[in-house]
């Protein structure tokens, strides 16, 4: 069946455009998610993704928007958020963990457990509850360092600062 044309008669034979009659039809269906909910959708998906390869003890690396998630092949994965620097455990030893991700109607919140900083080359790790300090030696920090730059260059200085991604390097020796 060849493609209908937004502009073009509808073939429902209304005499209306196609736009004006039963695209609005199937449109009402069919209800998109709105964005908290693709949103959630997205980043529940993504969790399951990252934990299905912890599960099966698959060193995987997926980003997304701000988040980036990996495993490894020990079986463990984490979700981290790369504008606030948060991340959480998802898996561990292979076993699933339960996915921290609290929805109402107005917002979609991530329990964070831990903030993270990569330092020397190495994760490290600081627990919110007791203020432990962990290095993660599994952890692709090359990987996670370059998606923080990426982060970066895609948004502004200011715009940085309302989401408390620290400063390149480079910068923190021009800090008065």
């Amino acid at each position: 069946m060849p493609k209908i044309g937004r502009n073009e008669k509808c073939p429902c034979q209304s005499g209306k455009k196609y736009k004006h009659c039963c695209a609005l039809k199937e449109q009402q269906a069919n209800p998109q998610p709105t964005p908290q909910q693709a949103l959630k959708l997205t980043l529940t998906g993504g969790v399951k993704d990252i934990q299905a390869d912890a599960v099966d003890r698959k060193p995987v690396i997926r980003e997304l928007g701000v988040f980036f998630f990996y495993s490894t092949a020990k079986g463990d994965a984490w979700v981290m958020e790369m504008t606030d620097c948060d991340c959480v455990q998802v898996a561990k030893d292979g076993v699933a963990l339960e996915i921290p991700i609290d929805e109402n109607p107005d917002t979609i919140e991530i329990n964070w457990s831990h903030m993270y900083s990569v330092e020397n080359k190495q994760l490290r790790i600081t627990a919110y509850a007791d203020k432990g300090v962990e290095v993660l030696t599994e952890a692709p920090t090359r990987e996670l360092s370059a998606a923080m730059r990426r982060i970066r260059k895609r948004f502004s200085r200011e715009q940085l600062k309302q989401v408390h991604l620290p400063p390149p390097p480079s910068e923190h020796s021009s800090a008065a």
